[in-house]
């Protein structure tokens, strides 16, 4: 059922009001801070939670699960932070990983190595083994490993992005984008060739030419063995563009593959992700539309005949 216009302004309000709480925490370096407080509202009843597991013990990479309670053969999800590629850290994003659980999502968060310490390849190489490890481990969580989605935000958005549409980082460990049941991007960074070279964040990312960048830009592998992608984007999102989420839905579309994009007004780029957390998830739609999506597709589609060359 639609919402009604007046509370559809009145939760906008809301959000409003917690932008400018959010900006203010994050201009003040408190983004610990910050994720501390949402995390002490996430819901504890009724799921399981397992931190600190080891994917990588040569580079000492951990990633947290949260599980549903009695969970069998239930879906997956992969879910990559942001952070401009340099910073973060899996315990920040709990209320991520406690509120897809609550609803019946096997969720996990890993971390990856930073810029500086690596770019490109060392980032999506973590990217790959954590989900290469979901995917052995998935059903020792109850989880379903043919029904296993990547999800992130922002610059976890470009990296789940791109092992959903680059098949060679998957590739590695015997894996296909199509594998995957499907991809859930919030504000990802999926088309910026060419990166500004006043960038130095994404320049240590992606390196400074062009030809460089493009290997990390997702919208420039869509050849039509993709899966199914949801895309979620705020309007009033100043630091990643609209146009990134549009750029990707226009590609998905150009080789006729399955795409769903999602604008939300009065929305920006914090909201978006934080809109996930219980005290905001029922303001907005973002949490329903993802639980929808997940549930729209049990399982991963079978691999085309003819398959994909490798880039």
């Amino acid at each position: 059922m639609p919402r009604h216009p007046s509370r559809q302004r009145l939760a906008y309000a809301t959000l409003g009001r917690w932008l400018g709480l959010c900006v203010a925490v994050l201009l003040g370096g408190c983004e610990a801070t910050l994720f501390a407080g949402l995390n002490t509202t996430d819901q504890h009843k009724d799921l399981q939670e397992r931190r600190g597991i080891e994917f990588d013990a040569d580079h000492h990479l951990a990633l947290d699960v949260y599980t549903p309670a009695h969970a069998e053969h239930a879906p997956v999800v992969v879910f990559f932070y942001g952070g401009d590629w340099t910073h973060g850290e899996r315990a920040w994003y709990r209320f991520v990983g406690t509120a897809l659980a609550a609803r019946g999502v096997t969720v996990v968060v890993p971390d990856y190595r930073k810029v500086p310490q690596v770019g490109l390849t060392g980032f999506m190489q973590d990217a790959a083994n954590a989900v290469a490890w979901a995917h052995a481990h998935a059903h020792e969580f109850g989880g379903n490993a043919d029904d296993m989605f990547v999800m992130g935000h922002s610059a976890g958005g470009q990296i789940s992005a791109l092992l959903a549409t680059d098949p060679s980082w998957l590739g590695a460990h015997g894996m296909h984008p199509k594998d995957l049941a499907g991809f859930i991007g919030l504000a990802g960074c999926y088309d910026f060739v060419p990166v500004p070279a006043d960038d130095q964040d994404m320049i240590g990312a992606f390196g400074p030419t062009p030809e460089q960048q493009r290997q990390g830009e997702p919208v420039a592998f869509v050849q039509g063995a993709e899966p199914p992608m949801l895309l979620l984007q705020g309007i009033d999102d100043h630091e990643v563009e609209p146009s990134n989420a549009i750029s990707m839905n226009r590609a998905m579309v150009a080789q006729h593959e399955e795409v769903t994009l999602k604008l939300y007004p009065g929305v920006g780029h914090e909201i978006l992700l934080f809109a996930l957390s219980r005290p905001l998830h029922g303001d907005t739609p973002i949490l329903g539309d993802i639980l929808d999506f997940i549930e729209m597709h049990p399982a991963a589609q079978p691999m085309a005949q003819s398959g994909a060359a490798s880039r």
